[in-house]
């Protein structure tokens, strides 16, 4: 008889690592913070184990959270577009869910009171810079914890060079070596495009020109279907994507979620983890 077993799943829990650029109650509420906040929570209380990354942005009350510094993650110098950038970890709790949440830090990328905009409402021009180094922050984070996730989990667009960095940059880093990236993509979220040299700072850090061809142009769209291309499972989180970002998750022949209720996507989201599991399972 043949039976599917994942092996590691019944050794110890299996691991989700949660990596957003929005969670409550650290940001206002919104469709992708909320989801953020409660997807973890209840895929711990599910008997999985969680870890949690998102920037801290200056808005942040630290006091009233209670976020502290973790000085043995801290102190790597991360290097965007020719410049040294400290990284800073600090980390809180959300007592409710038992649950801690790690930021990543920089003084001149998240120190200013805003989020993504100004409070005019521009879209902050290094916004490309701050995903490239919450990224890279992230990634090198979690291999400081030697913490081992069986799926990584990006949501909105400031993780979308997750899956290149692991694809490429980390490809052969234990820590990451069995991980499923999984991409939530949203509807969108900044009009115009990131910075027109966003491609070329990405090559910096050691990639081709042809494995960042497609954000010679990173207009939101195209920023997510990049997302998707390197990606090896895909949830549509949002209602009115762009028909050309649902032509690219169905080129791509991985497999995917449709959109689901707000309130009742928990269970399509803990079948879908299983799904993408069953890639990893041994058939005895």
């Amino acid at each position: 008889m043949h039976i599917f077993l994942n092996l590691k799943f019944f050794m110890e829990k299996a691991r989700v690592l949660y990596i957003s650029q929005e969670i409550t109650p650290y940001v206002p509420e919104a469709e992708i913070a909320n989801i953020s906040r409660n997807l973890p929570e209840k895929t711990q209380e599910s008997g999985k184990e969680v870890r949690i990354f998102m920037p801290r942005y200056g808005c942040i009350n630290e006091r009233r959270h209670q976020l502290h510094e973790v000085i043995r993650l801290s102190g790597l110098n991360i290097v965007i577009d020719d410049a040294d950038h400290p990284l800073i970890i600090k980390v809180a709790s959300i007592p409710t869910a038992r649950m801690q949440v790690y930021f990543i830090d920089n003084e001149e990328y998240f120190e200013r009171k805003t989020v993504l905009h100004d409070n005019d409402g521009n879209f902050h021009e290094d916004n490309d810079e701050r995903a490239m180094f919450f990224c890279r922050g992230v990634l090198e984070t979690v291999k400081k914890l030697g913490w081992n996730p069986d799926i990584i989990h990006c949501h909105g667009w400031m993780t979308s060079l997750i899956p290149l960095y692991l694809r490429k940059k980390f490809s052969d880093d234990p820590v990451f070596a069995k991980a499923k990236i999984v991409t939530s993509i949203y509807d969108k979220s900044f009009e115009g495009s990131l910075d027109s040299r966003f491609a070329e700072k990405i090559m910096m850090d050691g990639f081709e020109q042809d494995e960042v061809a497609a954000l010679s142009n990173p207009t939101y769209e195209n920023v997510a279907k990049f997302a998707v291309q390197n990606s090896d499972a895909v949830i549509v989180a949002g209602e009115n994507l762009d028909s050309s970002i649902h032509d690219t998750i169905n080129e791509q022949g991985i497999p995917f979620l449709g959109y689901q209720n707000p309130e009742s996507y928990f269970e399509a989201y803990s079948e879908f983890y299983n799904e993408v599991l069953e890639e990893n399972q041994v058939l005895l």
